[in-house]
């Protein structure tokens, strides 16, 4: 039996973030299924939106949200995320994460600015009315994961379990309700036992549940158990059917779950049928950059029309230094496969991507459960309402872990 202040279940950015802070006020355990390496952070590739350039506004990052949403978030869940997102990318290049740099402009003051220097590089992705996506290349998620395993690595107070699935929550009754919980039941994968492990504060950060479905993005541990098994101890689950779908997985015998970022087409590439002819704009009048909802019903409905098995993602255009430059995985992996994206187009569909629903929490991550606390794409905040706005997901694991600390 282990005993700590805190047990964190998760090891992706919401995870590893939580527990970070968390250290400074106590003893923690974080849980991983696979290596602490190994979460669908890692594979995250356009970034994390954050208001930062002089001619953006918090206002208008929020409307953004809220519009991609359906216009069914908690306004002040989006709120919180929003107006704390440059903090928590502070936060992120204190921790070691190294970011794409620009160097002009000045920051905003105002308000309704960010207060940090805008020398990052800034991207553009669908659904956003400006440049505001902060990435490494398009391996932003690696990058993170890095910098916090990094940080994890060299702090005191905190214990990683790599190879370790949580079973069970511990609950304890009470009169009425569903009871406290007091930590996990926790599988030994090298050793083949249980393991208890109690905790003052339990807080689970096990992302999503794309494994669910045969045609995914996420690696082989967003299997949703999480959620599963908050909500057989009697936690409130909300809103698992909206699952966002992201437009551009990569089409191939061999690939199994690779994404081609958003910001392919924020820097401009176009989606073509078979037969080379673009299509977006009979479907929305900002095309390519069209909410990631319009643009995976357009794909799809194109499929069903002709039959296609694909469409085509078309960057060819813009040169083959600038698609080196900014998109150097992308390129690589496709490489890998034998297609040449500064030649050729890359065949594309729409595949399971983003849990919008899950366990629901209040504006500290905490559960309808007392002793319990959920963050990241586990939990249901209320940000993304019935759909994700692009590179929301990895900001809203930050700062609810940041907001229950």
């Amino acid at each position: 039996m282990l005993t700590r202040d805190f047990l964190v279940v998760g090891n992706g950015i919401a995870g590893l973030s939580f527990a970070l802070e968390a250290a400074a006020h106590g003893d923690v355990i974080v849980v991983t299924k696979r290596s602490r390496e190994e979460s669908n952070t890692k594979y995250a590739q356009g970034g994390i939106a954050a208001v930062l350039d002089k001619d953006d506004f918090f206002d208008k990052h929020v409307q953004d949200t809220l519009v991609a949403g359906a216009g069914m978030n908690h306004t002040r869940a989006v709120e919180q995320c929003v107006r704390d997102a440059p903090g928590r990318i502070e936060m992120l290049q204190g921790f070691g994460a190294r970011f794409d740099c620009a160097h002009d402009g000045d920051p905003g003051s105002d308000g309704n600015h960010a207060s940090v220097a805008p020398e990052l590089d800034l991207h553009l992705e669908g659904g956003h009315s400006a440049r505001r996506i902060v990435h490494t290349g398009d391996m932003t998620g690696r990058e993170v994961e890095r910098a916090l395993v990094e940080a994890i690595n060299g702090a005191k107070n905190i214990r990683v379990l790599d190879e370790h699935m949580s079973i069970d929550l511990i609950t304890l009754p009470t009169h009425g309700g569903p009871g406290v919980c007091a930590g996990a039941y926790v599988f030994n994968v090298d050793q083949g036992k249980v393991e208890t492990v109690l905790a003052r504060a339990t807080v689970l950060a096990t992302g999503g549940a794309g494994k669910v479905y045969l045609y995914t993005t996420n690696p082989d541990v967003a299997t949703g158990d999480g959620v599963a098994r908050a909500f057989r101890a009697g936690a409130e689950v909300a809103n698992m059917e909206f699952y966002q779908f992201h437009p551009t997985c990569l089409f191939h015998p061999q690939a199994k779950n690779f994404l081609i970022s958003e910001a392919l087409r924020g820097e401009g590439a176009i989606l073509r049928r078979l037969d080379g002819t673009p299509f977006m704009k009979e479907y929305d009048a900002r095309a390519e950059l069209a909410r990631r909802d319009i643009v995976a019903r357009a794909i799809d409905h194109e499929m069903k029309r002709s039959g296609a098995e694909h469409v085509l993602l078309d960057i060819t255009h813009k040169g083959g230094d600038f698609v080196k430059e900014h998109f150097p995985g992308i390129y690589a992996q496709c490489m890998g496969f034998g297609i040449d994206i500064t030649r050729e187009p890359i065949p594309v569909v729409p595949a399971a991507h983003y849990l919008c629903g899950g366990m629901t929490t209040d504006l500290d991550g905490l559960t309808t459960m007392p002793g319990l606390w959920a963050i990241g794409e586990c939990a249901h905040t209320g940000l993304h309402g019935a759909n994700r706005l692009a590179s929301n997901s990895l900001l809203e694991g930050m700062v609810f872990a940041h907001a229950n600390r």
